[in-house]
């Protein structure tokens, strides 16, 4: 079960408070991923080692890309529209809100998001003192018409996990609070983009750490990110755990597959406020002996920011 791999901390990238939504871009043989406090997103040119960084107003908790190298983005008060400029160093990003849902609660923001096989793009709230353990998040669904949905999915404390089997036909999500750590599985309609049945996947109270941002691999197996266990949990698609691999960090974040070959596993690292140790914070990369699948671009014809 458990497996070993050679892990690389990409220094070049630069060191995150929270890391996370890492994306693949083979266009640009570059990584992108978000520091979510600093409201940076932030490229790293794989062969060159240069790294680029935008800022902006809201923080950016997750986004996608479309055909045209734009972005579409769920940042704190809503679903934006992104224009990443080319950059030598650091520079302000430009965004335009397209769509906000309801906030049913003060102090919410966008979470982990990513689109699905057919290209609509998802994303979730939360309510950012988890302290609080508000039951106020929910999924939104942000269609190719540039329509965003009424919830597709209550009653979340912190929404993470979002991921889709290669056919498309299984949607992954998972609650990573402390009090769920519960990854579920829904039956669901690549024609609607409607999920239906719900059923539980993974229950991490059975492993160590919480059930963090995930990806799939050609495989069809769940790849999440154990939280506070510095680790990385492989299910396959019966919800079996068959591989666990070990990180330097403590908070992985979230995991996507990348490379040439998309065989290599990046995987963006949160710095915990106090006890942080000299690789949280970092992102790294790893061969995990599987190959992943592209990353979805969205469908939809996104308004230059």
């Amino acid at each position: 079960m458990s497996a070993t791999a050679r892990v690389e901390r990409l220094d070049a990238g630069g060191r995150a408070t929270v890391g996370e939504c890492p994306v693949w871009r083979g266009e640009d043989n570059a990584l992108y991923w978000v520091d979510i406090p600093a409201r940076h997103i932030v490229r790293l040119d794989v062969g060159s080692g240069r790294r680029t960084e935008w800022a902006f107003e809201e923080q950016v908790a997750c986004f996608a890309f479309d055909a045209a190298g734009h972005v579409v983005a769920g940042m704190e008060s809503g679903i934006f529209s992104v224009t990443l400029a080319d950059a030598h160093d650091a520079h302000e990003g430009r965004a335009r809100k397209l769509a906000a849902p309801v906030f049913p609660a003060s102090g919410m923001r966008f979470n982990d998001g990513r689109c699905d096989r057919q290209g609509r793009f998802w994303a979730g709230t939360m309510v950012q003192d988890m302290s609080l353990a508000s039951t106020a998040g929910a999924l939104f669904r942000f269609d190719e018409k540039g329509a965003l949905s009424a919830p597709v999915v209550e009653g979340l404390i912190t929404q993470n996990g979002l991921a889709w089997s290669p056919d498309g036909r299984t949607m992954y999500l998972s609650d990573s609070h402390p009090q769920r750590r519960l990854v579920w599985a829904f039956d669901f309609d690549p024609d609607t983009g409607a999920p239906g049945a719900q059923r539980v996947f993974a229950d991490l109270h059975d492993y160590a750490g919480r059930p963090d941002g995930a990806a799939v691999d050609a495989d069809g197996c769940y790849w999440t990110c154990a939280n506070d266990a510095g680790r990385l949990l492989r299910f396959t698609p019966r919800g079996e755990l068959d591989r666990e691999i070990a990180l330097p960090a403590s908070k992985p974040s979230m995991c996507a597959f990348g490379g040439s070959d998309l065989k290599t596993l990046f995987v963006t690292t949160i710095r915990p406020a106090t006890n942080a140790t000299e690789d949280d914070g970092y992102v790294f990369a790893l061969n995990p002996g599987v190959q992943g699948l592209p990353e979805p671009e969205y469908a939809g014809v996104l308004p230059v920011a």
